[in-house]
Formats: structure tokens, sequence, C-alpha cells
């Protein structure tokens, strides 16, 4: 095997173990079949726009040239946190946009990736989400009709939880067990009066669990970034949340998105 393209998200099918297809030059891969394998990935040097398809120095919010960065909503502050919308200020960079992908039903979670933590995603980004954060199991407590009410609850229970995932804990191994469901309980007694009851309804879900193709995880995580290493030849030892876990080091694809890269089995 080997092909040339562009990196970006990879995707995922939620089955056991969760299955990776790494997409170049709108090709689908499924390198979940090559763990075990030895790969060698290298960076050509260019770094392409992942809305405009231009050519950019740095890739800046996952993927974008400066200019993209500036004027597009999705790479707004407030994607990062929801509860800071300016939609009903008259202010979003793209109110087509911001409807589309805002105002439409969000999800606010818990899960144990490298201990317990909140989130909130779109309803359509289940189960994607969880498994992109490395999740050994999730639980969706509550739905509300939009990104900016998500951000809300977040913010009262992130008083208790964490709203992040500590990603080299998470690819050092599994983590310990959390009843997600009785922390479901304690963080839903301290909504108390903050939104009114029809802000949000309540789900009743049972724990997803989801398991990931690891055949070793490392004792100790370094990093690798392709500004500075543009050649891994390494054996692929896993694959978690969005990242490959060679013998020599971890890629955090997602992060990588918009760089060119060549593919290839060693094997």
């Amino acid at each position: 095997m080997k092909a040339t393209g562009t990196l970006s998200k990879m995707k995922t099918t939620p089955i056991s173990p969760v299955k990776y297809e790494l997409t170049l030059s709108e090709v689908r891969y499924d390198i979940t079949s090559l763990v075990g394998q030895s790969i060698r990935l290298t960076h050509s040097g260019n770094i392409l726009c992942q809305n405009c398809g231009k050519k950019t120095k740095k890739s800046y919010a996952q993927g974008y040239c400066y200019p993209c960065t500036m004027k597009l909503a999705e790479c707004d502050l407030c994607i990062l946190k929801p509860e800071t919308c300016h939609y009903d200020k008259g202010t979003c960079r793209e109110p087509a946009w911001g409807l589309e992908n805002c105002f439409k039903p969000h999800v606010i979670y818990l899960a144990n990736s490298s201990g317990l933590k909140v989130g909130i995603t779109r309803k359509t980004q289940v189960p994607t989400r969880w498994i992109d954060q490395g999740a050994t199991e999730a639980l969706p407590i509550l739905e509300v009709k939009n990104r900016f009410l998500s951000g809300q609850i977040e913010v009262i229970f992130k008083k208790l939880v964490a709203d992040k995932t500590d990603w080299r804990k998470m690819l050092r191994g599994n983590p310990e067990y959390i009843d997600l469901q009785a922390w479901k309980t304690k963080l839903l007694s301290e909504l108390g009066e903050h939104l009114k009851a029809h802000d949000y309804v309540v789900l009743d879900e049972p724990v997803v669990k989801f398991h990931y193709p690891v055949d070793t995880y490392p004792d100790k995580v370094s990093s690798f970034n392709l500004d500075k290493v543009n050649d891994i030849s390494a054996k692929l030892m896993g694959i978690k949340g969005q990242y490959l876990i060679f013998e020599t080091g971890v890629l955090n694809v997602r992060t990588h998105t918009g760089y060119e890269v060549t593919l290839e089995s060693l094997a």
C-alpha cells in the first residue's frame, strides 16, 4: 500500500474494536488493518487549508490558513466556549452556518477517557465525538435545543467535573472504572434553579462502551510534530482517539489536518 494526500480527521465505525479509516485524496484506507505492521508516514512540507485549499506556512485551528481562521464561524472562540455565543447580538461571522450547526439539538454527556469528564456535542455526532476523545465509556445525560444552552449547562457541571481529556494519560492505557450513572445523578442535582425545566430533557440511556485497536500502550508518551519531524518509520502499535500510536511516539492526526503526506506499508 502507498497513498498520498492531505490528512484529515479519521473516520470511525463504532464496532468492537473501533474501525478507523484514513482519507487521502478522497480515498478511504482501512488503517486499522495496519496495526501491528511497520509503516512509513512522510510529510512533503506542504500544508493546505481545508477550507480554501491554498497553501499555508502554518496551520491554524486544526487545518486552516490565517484568513479563513479569522472569517469562518467554525473557527470563532464561541466554538470552544459555546456559552459565549453572540448570534443574538447580530455578530455571528456566518449566520447561516450558525443556524445549521449551533441551533440544532445538542447532548451533554459524561465520559471516561483519562478519567471523568463532562462534554457537549451535536446530537448527530453521537457516538463519534466520544470515540474521537478516546473514551472507553460514555453516558448521554441531557439533550437541549441548541449549542448555547449546552454550553451554559457545561459551565455549571465543570465546577465539579473536568471538561478536558489528559491525552497523555488516555494513551497510556484504559482508565479505572467510574460509575457514570452515579455521577449523572449527582450532576443533575446541581442544575437546581439555573435553568427552567423546559430548557432540557433528561435522557435515560445506558452507558456505551468502546474498545480500541491497540496491541501495546506506551509506558511514556511522546508526540510527533510534522513541522519538526517529516518522516516517521515505525511499527503501528495501535489507534485510539485521533492518535496513531507508534512504537516511537504518537501522532495526533486531527491536529495535522491539511498536511500533505505519503503513507506506505513497509511489511
